[in-house]
């Protein structure tokens, strides 16, 4: 059975056909007539399928509620009204000791509009608070403030179309070949059918987008404003401003013009470590070469300045005049699914529905008549920081948290502990059972996940998509809108008795009602979705605005110039660029960036659950560039202790020129749950985000989680271990999830899975760890047991006088094959011996060399090379093979290669990776080239 859905990644809402049999999701493909991606789907969303797996959910999942009776103690099940009325009672109780403020819920981009919508009314119409926040906040909140700021209100005006009518695309702080695969495929598809469209990225890192651009600009983190400044210094000078659009249609301009007139291009090129002609280019193109639009994301979000970024940004839009227009706009990638209808339901801090302002009057009070409440303060709540600083201190005694894991993604989780600890109760409302945060939870509520719940998203372009149900949701799971309701029915009757008799703030029995209200609030405002109904959203996705009595949703706004602003005019913004909120000093002297990799999402809940998606990048590793490396005298591999301002984790170093001397880089997904340790001083390490500053933008409060500066020292642990094993798939995933909870036994650990699942293949599980000197025993005997290594078949070796310990298991049949190993206390045969295990390379005579502790192989056996491609898992050196036998230009040797391995011909993830491969390989010198 086919059902039409939407992916649940990232903000570009991939539409999804799923494939069912009745209970079990079988299959996933690119639903064709989706207009966002016409049938792509990128490595993530191509394995949609097999995270639904049933030896996955059996083992992942969080299958029925669960009580912590005491803290750091296993959850016991209770019953499911058990457990709505135990969080009815504890809110309840909290509310009325303490007061509604006391009260704080943290919700995700990853609900539905329905899902958000049903826990926004339970805390402004029910508790008459503005205690809500979500995690959107770390992600698309400066976003929003720079939109407000100069357009008037929260609406990107472009639409995916516009990528192919542009003629330069100016992409600032987004590496879209990996955030936005979807969106990367569409660019390219603009740049075959126009050669000259330019490409211009802003990072500083040489990504995988900014390494296929015709200019990159690597400008030092935190700069972001005088670059744009910059620019529009050169548009003035070179008069490639539009004056009558300034003129007719905003205002501000000449305090903008005054801030930037000493932005010259030798100056910002200071500021920035950049080449002075570079920004002339930049600023040429951007002005002259138009249609323009620009494409940006989180490396200007995630800022103690993300407003001012996006604004200086949004300036050069309005200052040339583009904007309203085919291939012109300021155009802000989303970043989680529904980002965009959290914002649409006000289900942030400081926000309404229906783009209400929480400090207007009337917009309170009619949001108070719509649902017969008395209106919320008029004082914003706490956003998601601020809200577990105040658990932290006390002032929050309860925290209900829903589908997101702030123990792994906000930034100073040293205080984000605290604060779980220190809250009187913790609600976690979760699909995942296992994450960072709800292993702290008191109270643990299964919420239905993709394939399994109804409703809506909204995507960039700002069009809603149905989500839709393929099969019922795992074991005893809800969908989240009907678990808040059904808490906030047993609010009423506990807070506001009237209700209990009477009409209830909760009466939806489905999420399509929820829907109906959600529209009703967006009735004559900018994002008016009065004209569309239920079943138009089941024919095809819709854009909004569609008011009543339009045909079709607003795919460009802003095109009559006039703005949602009191005057109808868009506002320039001046602000001052300030140096970075984290510089760095003698102690701390090395930038640090943050960033994402391509087959993994978020905290890996749900793609860590994969071996496919980890095989790309197996482990968190710091990038450096290789001159540092070789300043240091430390090799790829090496651990190394990193430490900031505010935390600190230990990290394999890798050497690499994607970044500059004096910067270093590190994938954001890992968490406690994945890689662990012990600090200096003996405390768990708790993950990347462990490095991140709490600074935060002062207007959109959007934490600094994008740059950090950071000191790198030797780890000093020269005690190591290598184990892995080829398990059933349902015994691998939870032998990780097992292992992860004794990665602070070590001083680094990482614990991850490998292969490829589906068809009843096996997975792999493997246990990186290393520690200052030998574990218990006991430790590395929990190890053996949960890879299968205890058993009578294994081959052993032990020396514990020098702390060494060597495991064989081989696999039955022929050709025997490495099933599992492990080498404790020097583990130098790992470098040969761990690939060969995860390539099933043939083992004959391999054994002994394992158990021997042998640096070098005793056979010619060659290990896996890097893969390339996550479909078809094709691998670095079948590329490199074929493309020096192919000849011609770039193009042909790419599509010579795709044609033959097939590789970047499903999902594309791997193209930019594979053009890379074709720039660096030259073909073999044929003989009629060799005799010229």
């Amino acid at each position: 059975m086919d059902t039409r859905s939407t992916c649940p990644y990232c903000g570009v809402g991939c539409g999804v056909v799923i494939e069912s049999d009745g209970a079990r999701i079988t299959g996933v493909r690119g639903d064709p007539e989706h207009p966002a991606n016409f049938g792509r789907l990128c490595s993530k969303g191509a394995t949609l399928h097999l995270t639904a797996a049933p030896e996955i959910t059996r083992q992942a999942r969080l299958l029925q509620p669960m009580q912590r009776l005491q803290r750091d103690a296993d959850p016991v099940p209770l019953a499911w009204d058990g457990a709505l009325n135990l969080a009815a009672d504890r809110i309840a109780g909290v509310v009325q000791a303490h007061g509604a403020d006391a009260v704080g819920v943290y919700v995700s981009g990853q609900l539905l509009t329905e899902d958000y919508f049903v826990f926004n009314k339970l805390v402004r119409g029910l508790l008459g608070s503005n205690q809500i926040d979500s995690n959107s906040r770390l992600c698309m909140s400066s976003a929003v403030a720079g939109y407000k700021a100069t357009l008037g209100a929260d609406a990107p005006p472009a639409c995916y179309d516009d990528l192919a009518h542009a003629n330069t695309v100016f992409i600032a702080g987004s590496n879209t070949a990996w955030a936005h695969p979807i969106m990367m495929r569409r660019l390219e598809d603009a740049k075959r059918a126009n050669p000259a469209q330019k490409w211009i990225v802003a990072d500083p890192r040489r990504t995988e987008t900014a390494a296929v651009a015709d200019l990159h600009l690597p400008l030092l983190p935190g700069t972001d404003v005088a670059l744009f400044h910059g620019l529009l210094h050169l548009l003035l000078w070179e008069g490639l401003t539009d004056a009558a659009f300034i003129a007719a249609h905003t205002t501000g301009f000449d305090a903008l013009r005054d801030r930037v007139r000493e932005f010259t291009p030798k100056h910002v090129a200071a500021l920035c470590g950049l080449p002075e002609a570079d920004v002339v280019q930049a600023a040429r193109w951007f002005g002259a070469n138009t249609p323009t639009l620009s494409l940006y994301c989180q490396g200007l979000n995630q800022s103690s300045h993300g407003t001012d970024k996006n604004a200086a940004l949004i300036n050069l839009h309005l200052a040339t005049g583009q904007i309203g227009k085919p291939g012109a706009a300021p155009f802000s990638l989303t970043g989680q699914p529904n980002a965009m209808g959290g914002r649409e339901v006000g289900a942030m801090a400081n926000l309404l529905p229906g783009h209400r302002s929480l400090a207007s009057d009337a917009d309170r009070a009619e949001l108070a008549a719509l649902w017969g409440v008395p209106p919320v303060p008029a004082a914003p709540g706490r956003t998601a920081v601020e809200m577990f600083e105040a658990a932290a201190d006390g002032a929050v005694k309860l925290l209900w948290i829903a589908c997101t894991n702030p123990a792994q993604s906000l930034p100073d989780q040293a205080m984000v502990r605290r604060a779980l600890a220190r809250a009187e109760f913790v609600i976690v409302q979760e699909a995942f059972a296992d994450t960072a945060t709800a292993r702290r939870a008191d109270l643990l509520l299964p919420a239905a996940t993709w394939g399994e719940k109804e409703g809506t998203v909204t995507n960039s372009e700002r069009r809603i998509s149905r989500v839709r149900a393929a099969v019922p949701p795992a074991g005893e799971a809800r969908p989240d809108w009907q678990i808040a309701r059904d808490v906030g029915r047993r609010l009423e009757a506990r807070l506001d008795p009237r209700r209990a008799d009477g009409a209830s703030l909760f009466a939806f029995e489905s999420a399509e009602q929820v829907w109906h209200e959600h529209r009703a609030t967006t009735v004559g405002r900018d994002l008016d979705i009065g004209g569309l109904n239920w079943a138009m959203l089941d024919a095809a996705p819709r854009q909004w605005p569609l008011p009543a009595g339009a045909a079709d949703g607003l795919a460009r706004l802003y095109g009559d110039g006039r703005f949602p602003t009191p005057d109808g005019r868009a506002r320039f913004a001046a602000p001052a660029w300030q140096d970075v909120a984290q510089p760095r000093d003698a102690r701390f002297p090395v930038a640090l960036t943050t960033g994402r990799l391509r087959d993994q999402w978020h905290g890996m809940s749900r793609t860590g659950l994969l071996g496919r998606l980890n095989d790309h990048a197996p482990a968190p590793a710091l990038a450096m560039h290789p001159q540092e490396l070789d300043r240091r005298g430390w090799r790829a591999g090496d651990l190394v202790r990193v430490r900031s301002r505010h935390g600190e984790a230990v990290l394999p170093v890798q050497p690499s020129a994607t970044v500059r001397p004096a910067q270093a880089s590190v994938p954001m997904h890992w968490g406690e749950e994945f890689v662990g340790g012990q600090t200096a001083d003996g405390r768990p390490l708790t993950g990347v985000n462990a490095l991140a500053s709490p600074a935060r933008c002062p207007q959109s409060k959007q934490p600094e989680l994008k740059h950090v500066a950071v000191r790198v020292e030797p780890a000093k642990l020269p005690w190591r271990l290598t184990a892995a094993a080829w398990l059933p798939a349902e015994a691998a995933v939870a032998a990780r999830a097992a292992l992860s909870r004794h990665l602070p036994d070590f001083g680094y650990a990482q614990a991850t899975l490998f292969g490829r699942e589906g068809h009843g293949e096996p997975v792999g599980v493997l246990l990186h760890a290393a520690a200052s000197a030998s574990v218990a025993d006991e430790v590395l005997a929990r190890v053996e047991s949960l890879l299968g290594l205890d058993v009578p078949e294994v081959l052993r070796y032990s020396d514990p006088r020098r702390g060494q310990r060597r495991l064989v298991r081989l696999a039955a049949g022929a050709p025997v094959t490495l099933a599992g190993l492990l080498l404790a206390g020097d583990d130098g045969a790992a470098t040969w011996a761990l690939p060969l295990l995860q390539g099933r390379v043939p083992a004959d005579g391999l054994a002994r060399g394992v158990l021997s502790g042998s640096a070098r192989p005793p056979t010619t056996a060659a290990p896996r090379a890097p893969q390339v491609c996550n479909c078809l898992d094709v691998r670095e050196d079948r590329i490199v093979d074929a493309l020096q036998a192919c000849h011609g230009n770039e193009a042909a040797r790419l599509a010579t290669v795709q044609q033959a391995l097939g590789c970047g011909t499903q999902c594309g993830s791997c193209v930019p990776a594979l053009q890379a491969l074709v720039r660096r390989t030259p073909p073999t010198p044929t003989l009629e080239a060799e005799a010229a």
